[in-house]
């Protein structure tokens, strides 16, 4: 397909970056300081995700908040000594315990750029205070959108600085009910992508008019499914300021992750990608591999103590523990993984660059 598009930089109040691209944060272990810093360097949004961020520390086992916290400065330097000018953020969870303790920590690190979903970031502002970073909320639908620039601009007086629209064919925990990701995903024909499209359409439009209350510009940035260059032009045909792409950074040279977790990727079918349940209750999409067939067949999978990840999560009841899950995918432990990936994950072929795919998206 022609390029017919002049892509423009992506300018998020004073920060730039020359490539209208935003790495998706990705955890456990996947999206750390490497990847992210080197996406920065080829001149997009760099983004390391928070959650168990330390689970390579030899204390995580006995105080895993202390853990992360420690690495969430360590990757952060890793990846500003890649990208000194770079754009760097993070992506924290709000249904992670302890979000005020990951937001300030990124803060302090340095972070340019806080993005935020799994939840409505409701209290971010009050948390970053008037310190000099970026705000970015994770909206699935307009009614999300509404609700938390309504209660920003009531109770904070302030906007995002960026929003990311987040779709149905997105990796890992999704922010829709199964019903709604078959409705919009199923046939992943021209209808339901023109019923997404209709909703894309319906957020810009809610965003438009907080902007034009604040007289600011508030980026937005389209994520879910984009994997090629026609993906890449169709989201931008529908007026976004950029993009988000995660599933094609997992298999990079530079992505974190054990080389075997790359390779799931790699020998993926489409079949294989499916809709999992995880211990939270909360949709999300992966693999269907060993581990997820002895989920689906109501095998309890034994669990470590406790790392206090999610909110939601009693240890007496769940399942399985998805921090156990995500740190053996991490590890490239891959039959005793969730295997986390976009709807579009069976596409990879090779291990590629980040440079490379940047390159193939925007060339």
């Amino acid at each position: 397909m022609e390029n017919t598009f002049e892509y423009k930089p992506l300018k998020i109040g004073d920060l730039t970056a020359r490539i209208p691209i935003i790495q998706g944060g990705m955890g456990i272990g996947i999206s750390l300081g490497n990847l992210a810093g080197t996406v920065a360097k080829e001149g997009g949004v760099g983004i390391i995700s928070a959650a168990q961020i330390g689970y390579q520390e030899e204390d995580f086992d006995k105080d895993p908040l202390k853990a992360n916290l420690r690495a969430i400065k360590t990757e952060y330097d890793i990846a500003r000594t890649i990208a000194p000018e770079g754009v760097i953020g993070f992506n924290i969870m709000v249904a992670m315990r302890h979000y005020e303790k990951y937001v300030d920590a990124a803060i302090k690190a340095g972070a340019d750029l806080i993005i935020s979903g799994a939840g409505l970031p409701m209290d971010l502002p009050k948390i970053a205070g008037e310190r000099e970073v970026k705000l970015a909320p994770i909206v699935s639908s307009e009614k999300s959108a509404r609700v938390i620039l309504r209660y920003w601009d009531k109770k904070y007086k302030r906007m995002p600085d960026l929003v990311v629209i987040e779709g149905p064919k997105a990796g890992g925990h999704l922010g829709f009910s199964v019903e709604e990701i078959e409705d919009f995903c199923n046939d992943c024909g021209k209808a339901a992508t023109d019923r997404y499209a209709n909703e894309v359409k319906k957020i810009m439009e809610t965003v438009k008019s907080y902007s034009e209350k604040y007289d600011c510009n508030i980026p937005l940035v389209l994520a879910g499914g984009i994997d090629d260059r026609e993906a890449v032009q169709n989201a931008f045909s529908l007026g976004v300021d950029g993009v988000q792409v995660a599933t094609r950074f997992v298999t990079t040279k530079e992505c974190d992750a054990d080389i075997r977790y790359k390779e799931s990727y790699i020998h993926a079918k489409k079949e294989d990608i499916v809709i999992v349940k995880s211990p939270v209750g909360m949709p999300g999409r992966a693999i269907l591999n060993k581990f997820q067939k002895k989920v689906r067949s109501g095998e309890k999978i034994p669990h470590t103590p406790c790392h206090g990840c999610l909110h939601k999560c009693n240890p007496a009841e769940i399942p399985y523990c998805i921090t156990d899950a995500l740190i053996h995918a991490a590890k490239g432990e891959v039959d005793d993984a969730l295997l986390f990936c976009g709807a579009n994950a069976y596409k990879a072929t090779r291990i590629e660059t980040v440079k490379e795919v940047m390159e193939e998206l925007f060339s």
